[in-house]
């Protein structure tokens, strides 16, 4: 299914703005259970049901032998990445403020993202440290500067 940017653009602005609801409502879900394990589980529940039902309504294509069998060592660890910032959102959030949560978050991972382009790390495609992305990363580290002491 090939979409251009006007139907991506918008789409990656939705789920971004969601992610913004995800801390506050996991900050709440261990207010609610006081351990930040079950809440972490808890809140993965649904996700895992989704996926679950969303494969049985959508079982193809499936991987083949040697998809699976070229597949690097790292590349299932990738929700148990996401899973780490779950686990800040649930502790985090209720301390700092949705706003530098989100901002602290989203810098620290806006700033690996150009490491990670820089050197193509995890096989993705090598984008140069220009001038623009070096002052993006400077007003990145200002803008969460200015969020966090208001």
């Amino acid at each position: 299914m090939q979409l251009n940017a006007a139907y991506i653009y918008p789409l990656l602005l939705v789920a971004g703005a969601l992610q913004a609801w995800g801390p506050p409502m996991n900050g709440a879900l261990q207010k609610s259970l006081t351990n930040p394990w079950l809440a972490s589980l808890v809140s993965f529940l649904p996700i895992i049901a989704l996926l679950f039902c969303m494969f049985l309504c959508m079982p193809k294509p499936l991987p083949t032998t040697q998809g699976v069998m070229s597949m690097p060592w790292w590349a299932p660890l990738g929700g148990l990445v996401g899973a780490v910032a779950v686990v800040a959102g649930l502790i985090f959030v209720n301390k700092v403020g949705a706003g530098a949560f989100a901002g602290l978050t989203i810098s620290a991972n806006l700033l690996m993202s150009v490491l990670i382009d820089k050197y193509g790390w995890f096989g993705a495609e090598v984008h140069a440290l220009t001038p623009g992305r070096l002052a993006g990363c400077a007003l990145l580290i200002i803008g969460i500067i200015l969020i966090s002491r208001s």
